[in-house]
């Protein structure tokens, strides 16, 4: 059975599919231009990294473009950071990355890899788990992170292994729950979040332990996060919504059968607002500026959008 970002994967290629070839065709035509001389993709300044390459990979997948010359340019800029020591957040990157070029391309950038390094990963990672049950951020981080034991789920789909004391886990992520609805990015945190609420109901369905009262707690936060605007904000302190808290909301709420708990119908037109005149997405209201990782969100919104009015 496909894992967590792969059926992910297929749900927004089925929901691109649905929009107009003239709105997909701009919108992979804006990132195809932002492909660095090394292969990678960039922020909005900088050099090519892995975070933003994965996110613009991500889009190219999506919408079919993620092959030939594009896609070797790619494979070389990630082969080159093969050695590399990464942060939990550019190795998910690195790795979904690679699984992407495999699956569109048939690249297989870890073909000369030595035998095991998927055990190896495995242990590293195991090194960020906390007493708690959940993993910190680093192996310097002692506070167990929501959405960074969410990335170690991930990684370890990805490189198919299996997930160790699955139980810890569990009762971590549900230690993190709020009050209020929805749960905290970590226990010192004062208010729960869309975004590590997301995180933790995507952990909860990796463990196959999502039960009634997650489920109605994340509910009881994400109605509260629809602005006026029509998308959904950070959390209860952000007076305007953006695009990833949007498209993160929007996901749970239709992994949860929850999308008429809001005002589904204001969500195209926020989505919209955002669409850069030549292709690509900005953040939010107050952002001036479009980029490949607003630009992913943009699209998954759309995409979701697509999919869910073809249900109805």
């Amino acid at each position: 059975m496909p894992g967590y970002l792969e059926q992910l994967t297929i749900r927004l290629t089925e929901g691109v599919g649905r929009l107009p070839t003239k709105k997909r065709t701009r919108h992979a035509k804006y990132i195809l231009s932002h492909q660095r001389d090394d292969g990678g993709f960039s922020g909005r300044e900088g050099e090519s990294d892995l975070y933003y390459t994965s996110f613009a990979l991500r889009s190219l997948a999506i919408t079919g473009e993620l092959y030939g010359t594009v896609a070797e340019r790619a494979a070389k800029f990630l082969t080159d950071r093969l050695t590399g020591r990464e942060s939990i957040v550019d190795f998910l990157s690195l790795i979904y990355s690679a699984s992407l070029l495999d699956v569109s391309a048939g690249i297989d950038i870890f073909s000369d890899a030595t035998a095991g390094w998927q055990d190896n990963v495995a242990a590293a990672l195991e090194k960020l788990r906390r007493n708690d049950g959940g993993y910190a951020k680093g192996e310097e981080g002692q506070a167990s992170s929501t959405y960074h034991t969410f990335l170690v789920l991930l990684c370890l789909e990805l490189i198919d292994r299996p997930i160790q004391e699955p139980e810890r886990i569990v009762a971590f992520i549900q230690s993190q729950r709020a009050e209020e609805g929805g749960f905290r990015e970590i226990k010192a945190s004062k208010r729960a979040g869309t975004n590590p609420t997301a995180a933790a109901i995507g952990a909860l369905r990796i463990l196959d332990a999502l039960d009634s009262e997650s489920r109605e707690s994340t509910l009881d936060l994400l109605v509260e996060m629809q602005t006026d605007e029509g998308g959904l904000r950070a959390n209860t302190r952000i007076p305007i919504a953006d695009l990833l808290s949007t498209f993160t909301g929007l996901l749970t709420l239709m992994d949860l059968d929850g999308v008429d708990e809001i005002e589904v119908d204001h969500l195209p037109r926020f989505v919209r607002s955002l669409e850069g005149d030549e292709g690509g997405f900005h953040g939010a209201a107050w952002d001036p500026a479009c980029d490949v990782e607003y630009s992913f969100y943009g699209l998954g919104c759309l995409a979701l959008l697509a999919n869910l009015k073809n249900t109805l």
